[in-house]
């Protein structure tokens, strides 16, 4: 296994290990036992806990970035239509499929709030989603693109956080993809017009 590929294994691992066993959980040897690996691999490739965590963030933001090529492949050419059912299915995939690197992503946001070494990695990781944002809206005729992205990714969030952790999220079932495409369709509309 080659050094990326290992580097990408303890960052998956630790990613899993934050969603099941949240950040008290996420230590050097709970990755290496997620991961199948010998005690002592992850702290050879992340020394510090700070440096796990950071590259939690920019695998996390890899994977998303690879989700929305892999969605907006399926669609080509963006319209309003093909672009509120690639966005549904992409919602879809990460509150199903990639429901624990949401978890993940969220829990590992509000430590970046409280731990300012880490906000430059999470803020790389967040301009990834935002740029991938702002050529979908550009594409679709936004008048004003950046903040219409800002407001997408931000109601992209809201949604994906309150279906898997809100209050409500254990007692409501998760919507549908057709469910999800009505309400897509209304955020691009309302972030077309900002």
């Amino acid at each position: 296994m080659s050094i990326p590929d290992r580097r990408d294994l303890i960052a998956d691992a630790a990613i899993s290990t934050v969603a099941s066993a949240g950040l008290r959980g996420l230590t050097h040897r709970a990755v290496d036992a997620a991961a199948g690996l010998p005690a002592g691999s992850t702290s050879y490739y992340f020394r510090t806990r700070s440096a796990l965590i950071s590259a939690c963030y920019l695998r996390l933001a890899e994977l998303s970035v690879a989700d929305v090529d892999r969605w907006e492949a399926d669609h080509g050419r963006p319209d309003m239509d093909s672009a509120a059912d690639a966005l549904a299915a992409l919602l879809h995939h990460w509150l199903t499929a990639a429901r624990d690197r949401q978890l993940a992503r969220f829990e590992l946001s509000l430590e970046a709030t409280r731990r300012p070494e880490l906000r430059a990695d999470l803020q790389t990781a967040g301009l990834a989603a935002r740029s991938r944002a702002v050529t979908l809206l550009a594409a679709l005729g936004a008048p004003r693109p950046e903040p219409a992205a800002d407001l997408l990714v931000a109601w992209t969030d809201g949604l994906l956080y309150d279906r898997l952790a809100g209050s409500l999220a254990a007692t409501r079932p998760l919507p549908d993809v057709a469910e999800l495409t009505t309400v897509v369709r209304r955020m691009l509309d309302a972030a077309l017009s900002a």
